[in-house]
């Protein structure tokens, strides 16, 4: 014990220098200007396709359109959670989209609807997974913009605001005894979650909290907040990577941990310590990782679409890619304006040429999954980027 305090002892006094520790980085770039003609018409497209694509009952996605290696996933709850979290980044993308056609509006009511049916009976049932907890923070990401959606109706937001503190109260219940929360656990089986915390998860968790407490005045569970930023700075090394889970901190240097693994990665990590008030994270530190992930993306596009996890370089999935981009464009918005415009026209450019003929996109085959949650996940990056554009 006295040997891992004094490792994590060393690890946040390199941290607190890192400012100095980063490497340098080539100038970006020129490129095409971007324009707002191109940047609408791709959001349509992407809108149009989510419209076309939901289910009857107003979710996305399904256990279908599976190959000979499929991800894990212990039925009945993990196909659940998959299209929970899949329909809720769909739902989320379509309402920062902000187009609001008629047709658009009817695809909106169904989900929400679908949400409160089927949101209250995800939790985590198998031992060995918990991967509702991406259904229950991407959940409330979409709970809150449909609380923005429906300002003036106050039943309606009343109703949307008891549902988002319910899964609340299940992320309390599938933290994990380390702090944080992970999605697997093949070793321990306790009944209270003892698998691996992953910076990444538990980065997506806090900012969906984060999210929920300024829009809805949704009370935060301050034990869990303060082990999950813990368990986030106990995986940050001293370049300001964050390694993949809490069991890779004693082997930071393993290619997924070092910074081309991290790029996908670091982007979520950074974004929730500067949102919860680590004054570490300033602006130059997000304006150096936003460059990096500009100018170093072929490392995530290496692994894009393809079936196997982690087979590429850096041990990078295809799933990293449109989720390093989601909370990069979070990170852009805390940027001043004339950092926005700079840096806004070199990330839109990577999405914008990666938009399939029929609207999607998407980053990895995942049963009938993927293309709703990577066309979410770039609706709302690619929303965000026309605000910090300036259009």
């Amino acid at each position: 014990m006295l040997l891992v305090f004094a490792f994590c002892l060393l690890t946040n006094a390199l941290a607190q220098s890192s400012a100095d520790r980063l490497s340098p980085l080539a100038p970006l770039p020129d490129i095409e200007p971007l324009t707002q003609a191109e940047l609408d018409l791709a959001i349509k497209n992407g809108v149009d396709y989510l419209v076309q694509k939901q289910n009857k009952d107003g979710s996305w996605g399904g256990p279908r359109r599976t190959k000979g290696l499929n991800i894990y996933a212990p039925i009945p709850e993990a196909h659940l959670a998959f299209r929970s979290g899949a329909s809720a980044l769909a739902l989320a993308g379509i309402l920062d989209s902000g187009d609001r056609r008629p047709e658009v509006l009817k695809t909106i009511d169904r989900a929400e609807e679908w949400f409160f049916k089927k949101l209250p009976t995800l939790r985590q049932i198998d031992p060995t997974t918990t991967y509702s907890v991406w259904g229950h923070a991407y959940g409330i990401r979409a709970l809150t913009a449909l609380h923005r959606l429906r300002a003036g109706d106050e039943a309606k937001q009343s109703r949307l605001k008891q549902l988002a503190a319910q899964q609340v109260q299940m992320l309390i219940k599938t933290e994990d005894l380390s702090g944080g929360w992970g999605y697997l656990d093949f070793d321990m089986h306790t009944a209270h979650f003892s698998g691996t915390p992953t910076s990444f998860t538990t980065g997506t968790v806090l900012l969906a909290l984060k999210e929920a407490e300024e829009e809805m005045g949704l009370t935060l569970p301050e034990k869990q907040i303060k082990r999950g930023l813990n368990c986030i700075n106990l995986q940050k090394t001293a370049d300001w990577t964050f390694v993949y889970s809490h069991s890779h901190r004693y082997r930071p240097r393993r290619s997924i941990n070092r910074p081309a693994g991290s790029l996908g990665r670091s982007q979520v990590c950074l974004a929730t310590l500067r949102k919860y008030g680590d004054q570490r994270v300033d602006d130059q530190l997000l304006a150096y990782w936003l460059q990096r992930l500009s100018l170093r993306e072929g490392w995530l596009d290496i692994g894009r679409k393809r079936p196997v996890p982690h087979e590429t370089h850096f041990k990078i999935s295809g799933y990293f890619y449109y989720y390093g981009f989601y909370y990069a464009s979070e990170c852009l918005q805390i940027l001043t304006p004339p950092e926005q415009k700079r840096l806004a026209p070199h990330l839109a450019r990577h999405l914008l040429v990666k938009q399939e003929k029929d609207g999607s996109w998407w980053d990895y085959p995942l049963y009938d999954y993927h293309q709703p949650y990577g066309t979410g996940y770039a609706l709302t990056t690619l929303a965000r980027l026309r605000a910090c554009a300036g259009f």
